[in-house]
């Protein structure tokens, strides 16, 4: 599985300025509702909090992978954002949160499911990787940043 399989350019928010979770998870949530008419906003939005509330997906290093099933939803679907100042998402180390990488997957992708989220995770490992996405001007530039590490796997 590669990203550019759940990940679009359209789907890239660089400059998130929520700051409590449910409102970064609206934010996430949004570039999804823009581009799948047929998903509702507030429904991705409850389905991203629902996960949370069983636990902070917030892995610690400033990254956080919120993610869920949804009914209606024919592949797996994901939406990055970047938030400059940092979020209190909960992080196992205590930490801002700085890049969200967001998941929608199919009630039924159990196995799909997880493969992403590995696939997501793997990619965010790198602290170099992390610096540059940091640094990136805007989302077309963040973008090409995961197409290239996602290419190195």
């Amino acid at each position: 599985m590669k990203i550019t399989e759940i990940l679009t350019a359209d789907m890239v928010v660089p400059d998130m300025s929520g700051t409590t979770k449910s409102q970064v998870l609206r934010e996430l949530a949004q570039p999804l509702a823009n581009g799948h008419r047929e998903l509702d906003l507030a429904t991705i939005t409850a389905v991203l909090a629902e996960r949370e509330r069983l636990g902070s997906t917030a892995i610690g290093d400033g990254i956080a992978i919120p993610h869920g099933k949804m009914p209606g939803v024919k592949q797996i679907l994901g939406t990055f954002g970047r938030h400059r100042k940092g979020v209190d998402f909960e992080s196992l180390d205590g930490k801002p949160t700085h890049l969200f990488f967001a998941l929608i997957a199919p009630e039924d992708s159990t196995s799909l499911h997880l493969k992403a989220l590995a696939r997501v995770s793997r990619l965010f490992k790198d602290s170099t990787f992390r610096d540059r996405l940091m640094a990136a001007r805007d989302a077309q530039e963040i973008y090409g940043l995961i197409v290239a590490e996602d290419a190195r796997y």
